[in-house]
């Protein structure tokens, strides 16, 4: 890890850091980001905006550029799509988390986003991580599929090298031979993070395993690893959602959630003597 001067916990980063996107602090609190897979609507993404903020979340996600595995399937809205979540802002007021995918688009993408999302395609996009390295604006940096801790940590050094020190990161599922799930959410790389760097990661247990009957069990396992906050996929009609359907939790199973995560959090806070396991931003 020598060559982390930026992404290491060393002398010059010995204190975690704290990220604001609008009144969320990544390192602070346990952000909950949740939202639709792709922006389909203003009645789809406004409607879904309005279910998670009302059982607590704390960010809207949702896709306008959709990377996606077969060039047949739903690629996003684009420009209409981030004019949808613009308007999603406004109704609930939710800071907005979207992807950008080509750094020819970075600087328009963030003149909407509060935070944004480097996939995990596009980890080792280094055209695109120095181009949001540029900017004074989060960078939501997801782990690549087959990458190593160092690999990863080596791409947010792209990003803070550019002048850019809001660097989250996400772990989000990697490929091995397991076949059950969609991919394998690596919990442990949660406190080989905290070991390794002073920068805050969440979890994304929805893309992590891709099985909508797991994702609430861990993403309570993630907060107990000592993530930062999660990212969930919530639809508010899931059966008819373009993109990962399968893994959409509907409003009524992520209220479930939250509930539990509140419990866990105050348990968590008496056995760490804490309060880094806070709900909601500004909120006990």
């Amino acid at each position: 890890m020598n060559a982390l001067r930026l992404a290491s916990l060393n002398g010059d980063h010995l204190v975690r850091s704290v990220i604001s996107a609008g009144n969320v602090r990544f390192g602070e609190d346990f952000v909950v980001i949740a939202g639709p897979c792709s922006v389909e609507s203003d009645e789809q993404t406004i409607k879904t905006a309005q279910e998670v903020k009302a059982a607590g979340a704390n960010m809207l996600r949702g896709g306008a550029f959709k990377p996606r595995t077969s060039p047949y399937d739903f690629q996003g809205l684009g420009l209409q799509g981030l004019k949808i979540l613009e308007k999603a802002k406004h109704a609930t007021g939710l800071p907005i988390v979207t992807e950008v995918t080509d750094p020819r688009d970075v600087s328009w993408v963030s003149e909407y986003a509060d935070v944004l999302q480097i996939g995990t395609r596009n980890m080792q996009n280094f055209s695109l991580l120095k181009e949001v390295g540029k900017l004074d604006k989060p960078v939501l940096l997801k782990r690549g599929m087959y990458s190593t801790l160092k690999e990863w940590l080596n791409c947010a050094e792209y990003i803070l090298s550019a002048g850019n020190p809001s660097v989250i990161l996400c772990e989000r599922g990697i490929r091995t031979f397991e076949t059950y799930t969609r991919n394998t959410l690596d919990l442990s790389i949660v406190p080989s993070v905290k070991e390794t760097s002073h920068l805050p990661i969440i979890v994304d247990p929805s893309h992590g395993t891709g099985r909508l009957s797991i994702i609430e069990s861990m993403s309570l396992a993630a907060m107990a690893a000592g993530a930062d906050g999660i990212m969930v996929e919530v639809h508010c009609r899931p059966g008819e959602a373009m993109c990962d359907k399968d893994q959409a939790m509907s409003p009524d199973m992520f209220g479930g959630l939250m509930k539990k995560l509140t419990v866990l959090g105050s348990c968590m806070n008496k056995l760490n003597g804490k309060s880094l396991h806070r709900l909601g931003a500004g909120e006990p």
